[in-house]
């Protein structure tokens, strides 16, 4: 691949512009810079330069946000913060998109990526990728309630019975709980069904990947082995 289109498969901005910033001197590979825009290069292992940060060549890529609450998952966030605000320009001009949505006010593990058989890999309805969810709910939690929950409960507009798996009760207003569908707000709407309401809403894992220690507003790259986790059907 020559250089030029390199950089512009990685988010450096349009032909013309990488072409300038190889012209300006601004890119170097093992320290040398590279002024040819028709640079050949091999790009297995590759890392380069533009004005001396440091980038890895990605082909793709697949980040893993520890999401805060007060964020939507839009590019045109209109009443909060975008989660596209926690990352640079060079991210973003590869066409970044979150994998699956979270609300604003529920944090936890947000992917995101620029390959789009990954997310619909993720996102399509028949995959039933399990998602893991915590919450802390306005009344306490029965018995009655997580047996409801995991027999399965109707929910308005929605065609059949929407059932948790793993259900646990994590303290009295505490509970983790597996979901293996993903329609609009279904834990909050679960627990409003059984007679309770989700006060605080994290989500802690997505197939078998369960979110890296990051703080708040932290992101990481995953690596192959992270990737397939996600990817990972968990027994329903």
């Amino acid at each position: 691949m020559f250089l030029e289109k390199m950089l512009q498969s990685q988010g450096f901005g349009s032909r013309k512009h990488c072409q300038q910033l190889i012209k300006n001197g601004a890119v170097a590979i093992q320290g040398e810079v590279i002024s040819n825009v028709k640079h050949k290069l091999n790009l297995n292992d590759l890392t380069f330069t533009v004005y001396g940060e440091s980038f890895d060549y990605r082909e793709k890529v697949y980040i893993a946000l520890n999401k805060p609450q007060g964020y939507e998952c839009s590019h045109q966030a209109t009443h909060h913060f975008s989660v596209f605000d926690l990352f640079d320009d060079v991210l973003l001009n590869r066409g970044l998109q979150c994998v699956g949505r979270l609300d604003q006010d529920t944090s936890g593990l947000l992917l995101l990526t620029d390959d789009g058989q990954f997310l619909q890999a993720l996102t399509h309805p028949k995959k039933h990728v399990a998602k893991v969810y915590r919450m802390h709910t306005a009344d306490p939690v029965t018995v009655e309630q997580i047996q409801q929950l995991e027999q399965g409960v109707e929910l308005r507009n929605e065609a059949g019975l929407f059932a948790a798996t793993d259900v646990m009760q994590l303290g009295d207003n505490e509970l983790q709980l597996t979901i293996h569908q993903g329609v609009y707000h279904q834990v909050k709407r679960m627990l409003a069904a059984v007679g309770n309401r989700v006060e605080q809403l994290h989500r802690q894992q997505i197939g078998g990947l369960a979110l890296p220690e990051l703080e708040e507003g932290q992101w990481i790259y995953l690596d192959p082995v992270q990737i397939d986790l996600a990817k990972q059907r968990m027994a329903i």
